[in-house]
């Protein structure tokens, strides 16, 4: 089969069916608008119509408004995942070689989603957990300086604050990242007195309901992995972009030691299967958004 020779692409249904996965394990693929980025990256523009509308009489004078034009590029940055299998894949009948190929398919989409978070709301590589220069800040908490200190005792009044300073700057708020810890404080809220249920009964048990009070929210341990943050809040529609390159590398590597083991694939009877893809995203404008963080 055509796709499983080295240096082919994913197929069409394969990508589709990847990045679908991708959108629903993936906090900020949940929250926000994915579109395709070409290789060379792309701008998106903010607008900013720095007056209001003028009421203009027949005849009468018309007069400038004003514009403020805020570009920023988004350049897709590559990420692989590889993986060592018996050589007998290279052997295995048609309908074999299609399951293990669907399986890590599977697996990749996973690792992709969870990549996505860490990179773009910590600016981490997600193999080491460390800072990646290739972000640099493009990442949420360094771009984000808004912050609200988590309040276990009232994480509701967390939310109510964060929710006043992205209008306060006139943004709008359409969606909560939000951490374990952070809706288990949630779900931990009670009215008290005789009654005394619970103030977000959908919460409880550890669900991940897809809105609270209306609102579009992803739980995920994404969000803090290992930082202060326990939940982002903003306008995750407009405010922010991702998107990745259509063509994505899928490689059957015979030969070689391809992921620095010191192994030698032919010497231990094995074959390297390996994927890249070109992810890019982009903070339009950081200040519709607030950290809440411990």
């Amino acid at each position: 089969m055509s796709v499983l020779s080295k240096g082919n692409l994913f197929e069409p249904q394969l990508v589709s069916d990847l990045i679908s996965k991708v959108q629903g394990k993936s906090s900020l693929a949940v929250l926000s608008a994915q579109k395709p980025i070409p290789f060379n990256g792309q701008k998106e523009f903010t607008f900013t119509m720095d007056s209001e509308i003028d009421v203009v009489a027949e005849n009468g004078k018309k007069s400038h408004g004003g514009i403020s034009i805020a570009p920023r590029t988004i350049v897709p940055i590559k990420v692989e995942y590889g993986a060592r299998v018996s050589d007998e894949f290279l052997y295995a009948s048609n309908e074999e070689k299609i399951d293990i190929l669907k399986a890590f398919n599977d697996g990749y989409a996973k690792k992709l989603a969870r990549g996505l978070d860490i990179m773009a709301f910590h600016g981490k590589n997600p193999r080491t957990n460390a800072a990646s220069t290739v972000i640099g800040s493009n990442h949420f908490d360094s771009e984000v300086t808004q912050t609200v200190a988590f309040g276990q005792a009232d994480p509701d009044a967390n939310i109510e604050a964060a929710v006043a300073m992205v209008q306060g700057v006139g943004g709008t708020v359409t969606g909560l990242a939000a951490d374990p810890e952070f809706t288990s404080a949630l779900a931990g809220m009670r009215t008290g007195g005789d009654t005394n249920i619970r103030l977000f009964p959908e919460l409880a048990w550890g669900a991940n309901p897809g809105s609270i009070n209306g609102l579009k929210t992803d739980i995920n341990n994404t969000i803090a992995a290992g930082t202060n943050n326990v939940a982002i809040i903003g306008d995750f529609v407009n405010a922010f972009k991702w998107g990745y390159s259509k063509q994505i590398p899928f490689e059957i590597i015979k030969y070689g030691d391809p992921d620095n083991s010191g192994q030698d694939l032919k010497g231990y009877n094995q074959v390297y299967l390996r994927s890249e893809t070109y992810l890019g995203w982009g903070i339009l404008e950081p200040e519709n958004f607030v950290r809440i963080e411990k």
